[in-house]
């Protein structure tokens, strides 16, 4: 059983969450996120933790910003867009047990605000270096970074942000470009 709340979009998700591990969860209902819905998080937190658990796109995203600046503290859990794609639809419910159970075995913690203050870990220059940003493939590149750190797809400036708030470390950074660097030259 996991100990935490996990945090998702509707009923569907929460079906495919409990295909995969024993949780509880609590719905969202969607990006139209309510005010009950919000202190029940606030609750969970106190008393259990939170998982965000959404969907790996826009909507998602967007609540997943909701909760989290109004719940500091939360854990998250992605999905890779492969692993919960199916016929054009993207969404938790549309994944598999076990893309599910490693997603949940990868979450990530934000750092508390005054850590998020503190001195970038990777800087923007390393971005601009690494090809994650202002390069032909950057957004493939940050797709498969973002998969191997664990921290989910975004656009250059969210990626930025996530490698503060998740506290990735220079190593970490490094480890997954050196996996993305031996896969482009494979793929030459």
């Amino acid at each position: 059983m996991i100990k935490e709340v996990i945090v998702v979009e509707g009923r569907d998700d929460t079906v495919a969450v409990k295909r995969a591990v024993e949780a509880d969860t609590i719905e969202t209902g969607g990006s139209a996120i309510n005010e009950a819905t919000l202190r029940k998080i606030e609750l969970a937190m106190e008393r259990r933790g939170v998982i965000i658990f959404t969907d790996p796109d826009h909507a998602g995203e967007r609540i997943r910003k909701i909760v989290a600046k109004r719940v500091p503290g939360c854990k998250h859990a992605f999905l890779r867009e492969a692993d919960a794609t199916k016929a054009g639809d993207i969404g938790v419910e549309n994944a598999s047990p076990e893309a599910i159970r490693e997603a949940l075995e990868r979450v990530r913690t934000e750092a508390p605000p005054e850590e998020e203050a503190a001195p970038a870990r990777i800087d923007w220059e390393d971005l601009l270096e690494a090809g994650l940003i202002v390069h032909p493939r950057a957004a493939e590149r940050r797709r498969f970074m973002g998969e191997r750190l664990g921290i989910g797809y975004c656009n250059g400036k969210q990626f930025y942000k996530r490698l503060a708030i998740f506290r990735i470390s220079r190593e970490e950074f490094a480890g997954a470009l050196a996996q993305l660097e031996t896969k482009e030259a494979k793929n030459e």
